[in-house]
């Protein structure tokens, strides 16, 4: 059985749409995908129309959080999305994203990049705009080479000449809200460095306290001295531990499947839950 349960699709910063990405998760040889676009569950409805038999579809979100100046990503899963208090959490993150866009691309206009908000908004699309669609406006501009070279000191990154902070949920709340919904929570790629800061393994420690029921370990941006540092703290702190490719479609080099979770871990996951079921595919109705 081979799960993923971190990908992205064009309701935010993916470029697959969700009917593309759950076909394109069968074609992979996924059993079960999970669709977590950023702070907004707008694909789900898409993805669960599309869905084709033999694919199971986790419905979530990857929510934006920040910690002591530190920026991480809680993945929320089976959740009700229409549960009042997390859905205006999720909304004020989304409606912050304009403004922050429009102010990165004024500090790239000042540092002598032509970028515009009608190119941004372009390449968004009908996604919630986010650095990427910024990043992927400079690759277009030949000012770097790929997404994942923007996100240096130099332009995008956290703190970078370029960057603009947003409204970011405080990680404990969010692990609150997230559990008031009947959802379950993970931590995306906690050792992810090469991003920018990471907390530290005791504030990961205050999170569990708090509810945190699991660590995204198996990841594109963890070595394996991270993975088996992880491993260790998770087994230490009575956290599932996950894998997932964090696919975006080609923004990113990551491929559906790359890492996958185990079976056990994904019941357990699926037995914590208690605001959403996950969906069954029936052979898809929706055009691509």
């Amino acid at each position: 059985m081979r799960i993923d349960l971190h990908c992205h699709s064009t309701a935010s910063d993916g470029t697959d749409t969700p009917t593309e990405l759950v076909r394109n998760a069968a074609a992979a040889g996924l059993d079960v995908v999970a669709l977590t676009d950023h702070d907004t569950t707008r694909g789900h409805a898409e993805a669960v129309a599309a869905l084709p038999e033999g694919l199971t579809l986790v419905t979530g979100a990857e929510l934006s959080c920040r910690l002591d100046g530190v920026g991480l990503h809680l993945l929320a899963y089976l959740f009700d999305p229409e549960e009042p208090a997390l859905l205006a959490e999720r909304e004020l993150v989304r409606d912050d994203r304009v403004p922050r866009a429009q102010a990165m691309i004024a500090k790239l206009n000042e540092l002598g990049v032509p970028v515009t908000w009608e190119q941004v908004a372009r390449i968004a699309g009908d996604g919630s705009v986010g650095r990427p669609h910024v990043a992927s406006a400079l690759v277009e501009l030949g000012v770097v080479p790929t997404v994942s070279d923007a996100f240096t000191a130099d332009w995008l990154a956290d703190g970078g000449r370029a960057h603009v902070g947003k409204h970011e949920t405080d990680p404990f709340e969010a692990i609150r809200l997230v559990k008031a919904a009947g959802g379950v929570t993970v931590f995306a790629h906690p050792g992810a460095s090469k991003r920018g800061r990471t907390v530290p393994e005791s504030a990961i420690a205050g999170l569990a306290a708090a509810g945190l029921d699991g660590i995204e370990v198996d990841h594109m941006d963890h070595d394996p001295a991270t993975r088996a540092r992880l491993r260790g703290l998770a087994k230490e702190l009575g956290l599932l531990t996950t894998g997932s490719s964090d696919y975006h479609g080609s923004r990113k080099t990551c491929v559906l499947g790359e890492h996958t979770t185990d079976p056990e871990v994904y019941g357990e996951i699926t037995r914590r839950a208690a605001g959403a079921f996950p969906v069954p595919g029936a052979g898809g109705t929706a055009a691509r």
